[in-house]
């Protein structure tokens, strides 16, 4: 099959010159020099088919070469290092897929890279937008101050208390980018060990009761549980993956409504844990990014919740982390349910 793909050109194009030179040969033979033999006529057949077809395999092939390099040279995609003369022949089938494959893989990297570009002038955006706004808002409050207000005692008060509302959105700003930098380059180290994920999420409901009291939302377990739930995986980090979870439900829930969570099982393997709220839900069109950093479905609704725009983010990482999957069903004014699996204990 090689030598036939490969090699066809050159075979038929040396076939055509030798049948060419056999009939000068044999014209000459029979009307100039009889006394040649016929022996000899078929051994310098075979030895100019053979002379022809290497030279036109050659040739073809240091011709394709040339104008290939020079397509190399030309497009700026392609990187004429890559291009070896080996790989050149003269099955311009077998060519042509091979040269649109590393074309496609060109344009495939192109491709990633402009998005990536287009996610870090995002990225910085969004960086500069979240750590701006609290900073002038700490910059106006002391300003003011300076300025006179701060003879004023209850205003005084006042002033500091917003100011440091500002500070405390920074340095939750703060914390959540330098985890979302360790995740992403140092990658996460995970202390894996047995554990009852009903104790954390009941620790959870116990940290974040008041928080749900001010906007009269219930936290609370689907049914009662009978037995414990053991899982395997790193309990801070498994932890920060709930906690992310309720405080959402919490902001973004409707007062008076209700925050659940769920432990169940999932598969042979695993537990799927639940926590669904029933507040405005996610239209369509934003869910495929919701766990984009600082990506945020109502920009005014969200910046008057607080919070980093992170929260969604670091919980993928750190449930990827794991080797387990994070997973959102929403319905827009019904509400949403966010879940993510755990390995069971063995």
């Amino acid at each position: 099959m090689k030598i036939k793909k490969t090699y066809s050109y050159a075979l038929w194009s040396a076939i055509y010159l030798t049948l060419l030179t056999v009939a000068i040969v044999v014209i000459a033979y029979f009307f100039f020099i009889k006394h040649i033999g016929l022996g000899s006529i078929i051994i310098s057949t075979l030895v100019l088919f053979t002379i022809y077809f290497f030279i036109i395999q050659y040739r073809t092939e240091h011709f394709i070469y040339r104008r290939l390099k020079k397509i190399y040279e030309d497009v700026s995609i392609l990187d004429v290092k890559d291009l070896r003369k080996e790989s050149v022949t003269t099955d311009i089938d077998k060519l042509s897929k091979r040269m649109q494959k590393y074309v496609e893989g060109k344009r495939l990297e192109i491709k990633s890279l402009t998005e990536r570009d287009s996610f870090r002038r995002d990225f910085l955006g969004n960086v500069a937008h979240e750590l701006k706004t609290p900073l002038f808002t700490v910059q106006g409050y002391i300003l003011t101050l300076l300025e006179g207000a701060m003879d004023d005692k209850n205003i005084r008060l006042k002033y500091l208390e917003r100011a440091n509302k500002g500070v405390e959105r920074l340095v939750a700003v703060t914390k959540d980018l330098d985890m979302i930098a360790k995740l992403e380059t140092d990658g996460l180290k995970l202390n894996m060990e047995v554990f009852n994920i009903l104790e954390i999420i009941q620790n959870v409901f116990d940290l974040f009761e008041m928080k749900a009291k001010k906007r009269n939302i219930i936290l609370k377990f689907d049914r009662v549980y009978d037995f414990p739930v053991f899982v395997i995986g790193d309990i801070e980090k498994t932890e920060q993956v709930l906690i992310n979870l309720v405080v959402n439900s919490i902001k973004y829930g409707k007062p008076n409504g209700t925050t659940i969570v769920a432990a169940d099982s999932y598969n042979d393997n695993k537990f799927v844990i639940r926590v669904i709220d029933n507040g405005e839900g996610i239209k369509q069109q934003s869910l495929s990014r919701l766990f984009e950093r600082f990506y945020r479905v109502d920009q005014s609704r969200s910046r008057e919740q607080g919070g980093s725009g992170l929260g969604l983010s670091i919980v993928k990482h750190i449930v990827e982390a794991h080797n387990q999957t994070v997973l959102l069903k929403s319905t827009y004014g019904e509400g949403s349910e966010f879940s993510f699996t755990m390995e069971k204990a063995k």
